[in-house]
């Protein structure tokens, strides 16, 4: 089962901007780190926003969770970067009771992942001391 009405799916600005890929948000700035990792950037915030819900259109869902509030949905699996590779993903949505529109609430990594560098690219190489850059 995939996630209903993900055409629809709401995604606010400052969820994306402000948390998840802030770079100094207290709790986001882990997550920032990993989107950054494989080329999603805080400016073009929407290329992110994009990618969450194409992961929603092509992915089933890994869980359901009904609350007096509404839905819970939680989405996981590969989801498209713009370095061209396709990390694993959970990604958290919610419809309000009463209503049919999903309303996206976060994202994070599905696996550990081993990557060296998870700082943001500076666009300065760095000189690791053996002459190679």
């Amino acid at each position: 089962m995939r996630l209903p009405d993900s055409d629809e799916a709401q995604i606010p600005r400052a969820k994306i901007a402000d948390y998840l890929l802030s770079l100094t948000h207290p709790e986001g700035r882990g997550k920032a780190l990993f989107f950054y990792a494989f080329g999603f950037v805080a400016e073009a915030w929407e290329v992110l926003a994009d990618a969450l819900r194409e992961h929603a259109r092509a992915n089933d869902i890994a869980k359901v969770e009904t609350t007096p509030y509404g839905t819970r949905y939680v989405v996981e699996g590969a989801m498209n970067a713009p370095d061209g590779r396709t990390p694993n993903v959970r990604a958290v949505w919610f419809v309000d009771s009463g209503e049919t529109v999903p309303r996206f609430v976060t994202a994070y990594p599905l696996d550990v992942m081993p990557i060296m560098n998870l700082a943001p690219p500076t666009g300065k190489e760095q000189n690791n001391g053996t002459g190679t850059g």
